[in-house]
């Protein structure tokens, strides 16, 4: 869930203005358990200031603040934590370098927006696994997409003096977050266990000709999904070859769908498939081979975003597992056993 957590980790703030009345910001604080020398303060073009510690932990600085934003607060330690700046703000931070961003606290003028920031923060951590929450039966994903809402916008409630263009975009990402929870549950239902599987066709077979995942209709299918150049696929072949040795004679059909593409191949599809053809005679792989070619539409179906993959599929063409065991995981031959393979 990596789109999750850049917006929920991280508000954008698209505006720059600088205060008329003072034209610069001033840092303040103390660090309790301190064993840090100096503090920058970076932004998305790099360094803005650089501020040292006192031996007592304490700090106090001013800085020129040319765009309204988040910025990092960081120690020497690369210990990280966010903190709202625009020139006017007078801010103190207190905490603990130990607990770092969990035990800190802001107070002064422009402080109520690295709080809000700090319990947004917080909030989403709490989530735990996105995945779990798009496993649930559509009542309860309803309910919990609803209760995650009204969280976030309580937490914007709690601070009544925000940057109104923090304030702004904090209502926009509450909005987002819903979106993103129900377009991927939409699109999990797509992949769940008993629908439809998605398809690919004209896919290249090594040995001759192109295949299509109706031509395996009759038959379990379990299909690896990989790469010449991903070692962690690589360490799977020898568990798949002995496992289609072991299950030749039974109704399940073993397809090994290549990946390769351009990118890795000086951006020559042609020596991209040169390599697959290449590595496939060089291990002498079994199975049936194909290679996905420029028709990524099979691996954005079931939003392949790692590699190595493996999916099953029964003889209707329905899924069975969209993210299966591994060769190697004990799991998946008790997985067909159950399945009277």
């Amino acid at each position: 869930m990596k789109v999750l957590a850049i917006f929920l980790f991280s508000i954008s703030i698209l505006v720059s203005c600088v205060s008329k009345s003072t034209d610069y910001a001033t840092i303040t604080g103390r660090l309790e358990n301190n064993k840090d020398s100096l503090i920058t303060i970076g932004g998305r073009n790099g360094i803005i200031k650089t501020i040292k510690i006192n031996t007592d932990g304490t700090f106090k600085d001013t800085l020129k603040v040319n765009k309204v934003d988040i910025y990092t607060f960081q120690t020497s330690r690369s210990k990280r934590a966010p903190i709202y700046l625009k020139n006017g703000f007078n801010i103190n931070l207190t905490g603990d370098s130990e607990k770092f961003m969990s035990s800190f606290k802001y107070s002064g003028n422009g402080s109520d927006n690295s709080n809000y920031i700090l319990s947004q923060i917080a909030m989403s951590q709490s989530i735990g696994n996105p995945e779990l929450i798009l496993k649930l039966d559509k009542q309860s994903f309803d309910r919990k997409v609803a209760r995650l809402k009204k969280d976030f916008d309580s937490i914007l409630n709690l601070y009544k003096n925000l940057d109104s263009a923090l304030s702004l975009d904090a209502v926009k990402q509450s909005e987002k977050m819903v979106t993103y929870f129900q377009r991927a549950y939409s699109d999990n239902l797509k992949t769940s266990i008993g629908s439809t599987s998605p398809t690919f066709s004209d896919y290249m077979d090594y040995n001759g000709g192109k295949k299509s995942l109706n031509s395996f209709l009759g038959k379990y299918v379990y299909i690896d999904v990989w790469a010449t150049w991903c070692g962690p696929c690589i360490q799977q072949i020898p568990s798949l070859e002995k496992l289609m040795k072991e299950y030749k004679n039974k109704n399940i059909e073993f397809i090994s769908i290549s990946t390769d593409d351009q990118r890795r191949n000086g951006g020559s599809w042609d020596a991209a498939e040169k390599k697959w053809r290449s590595f496939i005679k060089k291990r002498q792989m079994g199975g049936t081979q194909l290679w996905i070619g420029k028709d990524n539409s099979f691996q954005q179906a079931y939003k392949i975003n790692s590699i190595p993959r493996f999916i099953l599929i029964d003889p209707k063409g329905n899924i069975v597992d969209a993210n299966a065991p591994r060769p190697s995981d004990p799991r998946l031959k008790s997985l067909f056993t159950s399945l009277g393979i």
